[in-house]
């Protein structure tokens, strides 16, 4: 037991990082076991609840090859009318990476609605960092974003 037991924490240390599984090669981050988009949150509660929402099996849609959980039916009607909206920008991954020219999935905990648009990041850091002035990475992160998204499997 005690040798499974310091495998797990060896793994765990040094194991592959589940935010980032499957981060470069969708042009959507999707968890590659559940194929669920940002881990099951709920997109629409980032606007109207300004937190993070895990989404409910029972409240379900599909878009851009990525399944999508909701908290009810009303934000899932409102994702399925407008999901360039209500999905988070550039496919879920951090727009700090992105603007380095770099795929790395955002945390769905990390996030910040600017703009009428929702943005994922890896860290908390990049996160505060954005906050402050999202100005100066947008312009980065749209510049990259179409040569990164070539590389994105669809």
């Amino acid at each position: 037991m005690a040798v499974l037991a310091l495998l797990a924490a060896v793994f765990a240390l040094f194991g592959p990082d589940p935010t980032a599984w499957g981060s470069t090669t969708q042009r959507v981050v999707v968890n590659r076991y559940s194929g669920l988009a940002i881990e099951g949150f709920d997109p629409v509660a980032y606007f109207t609840d300004a937190r993070a929402v895990r989404g409910l099996p029972d409240f379900e849609a599909t878009e851009a090859g990525a399944v999508w959980r909701f908290h009810n039916a009303s934000n899932r009607d409102a994702f399925a009318a407008h999901p360039e909206i209500y999905g988070p920008q550039f496919g879920g991954y951090d727009p700090i990476e992105v603007g380095r020219g770099i795929a790395y999935a955002g945390n769905p905990r990390f996030f910040v609605v600017t703009g009428q648009r929702l943005y994922l990041f890896a860290r908390e850091q990049s996160r505060d960092a954005f906050a402050a002035n999202p100005g100066r990475f947008l312009k980065g992160a749209l510049a990259r974003w179409p040569e990164l998204l070539k590389t994105l499997a669809q």
